[in-house]
């Protein structure tokens, strides 16, 4: 359904996951299933498309590796995940 843009949705929770999202600063939102994954903590999408333009968790704690299934944010044009571990 691209109204829903899973893929979106299980690339943005596959870095929850990875990145230790239960330890992070401010997960807010991030794995409400009843919350569009545009209203997560540090993701913007477009009003138009409501896929992710941007992903900003800078000094959110992450630590671990980058999930390859970031790959699937095809319209991300920001990704600021400095000062994290």
């Amino acid at each position: 359904d691209t109204t829903l843009y899973p893929i979106e949705r299980n690339a943005l929770s596959d870095l929850y996951d990875v990145a230790k999202g239960a330890e992070w600063t401010d997960g807010t939102n991030w794995q409400n299933e009843y919350k569009s994954y545009c209203d997560w903590t540090g993701v913007t999408c477009d009003n138009n498309t409501n896929q992710v333009t941007k992903l900003n968790l800078t000094n959110n704690g992450l630590s671990g590796r980058l999930s390859t299934s970031i790959g699937n944010l095809h319209s991300i044009e920001v990704l600021d995940l400095s000062d994290n571990d």
